[in-house]
């Protein structure tokens, strides 16, 4: 298996506000470099087969303006589809609050001077207050780095594991306590209170890595 916590290093974190129809947001953005073209990183991101090797398995109408589903996951529109430089979705878990937008996802391809990929995913979301003051950036956050490495680790040709092997491994559960607090930090830079963003970090850890 990959080192993990070296895959969480690879990525750079941004969090900052934004709007939507639905109102005011909250945003997340991640960052890192590939070692792989962009035409094979564009397949892994929108190839149903592939996406459900490294991420969830995906059904729905799979074109510009059709939906998507995620096994268990989010779902919503495809609001564009530029290969292979971007794409933009609605991001919906469960039942939509509200005719307008209220969580949208947008993915952006650059080739490097390497030869390889820069990818940026851009999560912009109305978050009930009650959630953002309790968890912060980590809620989506920690779900996205996890993302992250696994799309690494599909570009590479190395497997993970399954869900249940992973959910057990001391390695993952360290991993996803590393990333709440990387999450923590980019709140931090973000400007938040420091003991605001260390209480969001101890409630995520705890929702991700639940004591035994």
């Amino acid at each position: 298996m990959k080192d993990l916590i070296d895959e969480l290093r690879a990525t750079k974190r941004h969090v900052g506000t934004g709007t939507l129809p639905a109102g005011d947001a909250h945003v997340v953005r991640l960052s890192r470099a590939y070692a792989a073209e962009i035409e094979d990183v564009w397949d892994a991101i929108t190839d149903p087969d592939r996406i459900a090797r490294w991420f969830l398995p995906v059904s729905g109408d799979l074109r510009l303006g059709g939906t998507y589903q995620l096994e268990g996951n989010a779902g919503g529109e495809i609001r564009a589809c530029e290969p292979p430089r971007r794409l933009l979705v609605t991001w919906i878990a469960g039942e939509p609050p509200g005719p307008e937008d209220s969580s949208i996802v947008e993915v952006v391809l650059e080739r490097d001077d390497n030869g390889g990929t820069t990818l940026a995913l851009t999560h912009t979301a109305v978050v009930p207050p009650e959630m953002w003051d309790n968890f912060g950036p980590g809620a989506v956050g920690v779900g996205w780095d996890l993302t992250f490495v696994g799309l690494a680790a599909h570009l590479a040709g190395e497997y993970l594991g399954t869900p249940d092997e992973l959910e057990r491994n001391p390695e993952v559960h360290a991993a996803l306590a590393a990333s709440s607090e990387t999450w923590g930090d980019a709140y931090r830079e973000s400007g938040a209170d420091p003991d605001v963003a260390e209480r969001a970090v101890a409630a995520t850890t705890a929702f991700y890595v639940p004591a035994s």
